[in-house]
């Protein structure tokens, strides 16, 4: 366990806080990803056209760690750096809530890494933390981040004007949702129970499609 937060593994995927010897990976990986990334990356209003450095994103991500607002995970898989999935506005009292924000190396997109990602972290802000709510926010348009809540199955809540600003604007968001009375056996399990199903299903559908000819 890090002094900083968990190690939350399954498989050959690790999720592990985010270190200052992440930088150069996460510099390529950025940069391989700038054009497919850009559309839905936040920006500061107050200077939109600047895009933190590697180094100033670690340190505002330690100060939210130390008031514990936020937990900036790296995704690894087999050891390689692909990606980043946060906690973040993490709050206490009556709420007990945070949100949840992800990418990833578009080489790596398309193999369940990241709904993995997302339900290993929601497994420890609700099991393991004791939050109650865990959200999503997502732009209408991102078709790829929207798939991920629907397999996962958090709960659309409905649409927020001009939440959030992205890519130089305030831009309009859907939030999903999931409660702790949603997932009592956690989002993991259920996660890997529904790819079982389909591959059940899928090998029901084509009998014989993995056998020599």
């Amino acid at each position: 366990m890090s002094p900083r937060g968990p190690e939350l593994v399954h498989g050959e995927v690790l999720l592990r806080p985010l270190e200052r010897r992440d930088g150069r990976a996460y510099r390529e990986v950025r940069r391989h990803n700038r054009d497919w990334l850009r559309p839905w990356d936040a920006t500061n209003p107050d200077a939109a056209d600047v895009a933190p450095s590697f180094q100033e994103l670690l340190r505002y991500y330690r100060r939210q760690e130390r008031r514990g607002e936020a937990l900036p995970m790296a995704v690894l898989v087999g050891g390689r750096f692909c990606g980043q999935v946060t906690a973040h506005g993490i709050q206490w009292g009556a709420l007990r809530s945070a949100a949840i924000g992800y990418w990833i190396d578009r080489r790596m997109a398309g193999r369940g890494i990241t709904p993995l990602a997302v339900a290993l972290l929601t497994d420890h802000l609700l099991l393991d933390m004791g939050l109650h709510r865990v959200e999503i926010n997502i732009r209408p348009e991102n078709e790829a981040s929207l798939r991920v809540v629907e397999k996962l199955g958090f709960r659309d809540e409905g649409l927020r004007e001009r939440y959030m600003h992205i890519d130089g604007k305030w831009r309009d968001h859907r939030t999903f949702a999931l409660v702790a009375e949603d997932i009592p056996e956690g989002l993991t399990a259920l996660w890997l129970h529904t790819l079982q199903a389909q591959q059940a299903h899928d090998d029901a559908a084509h009998p014989g499609d993995d056998l020599d000819d």
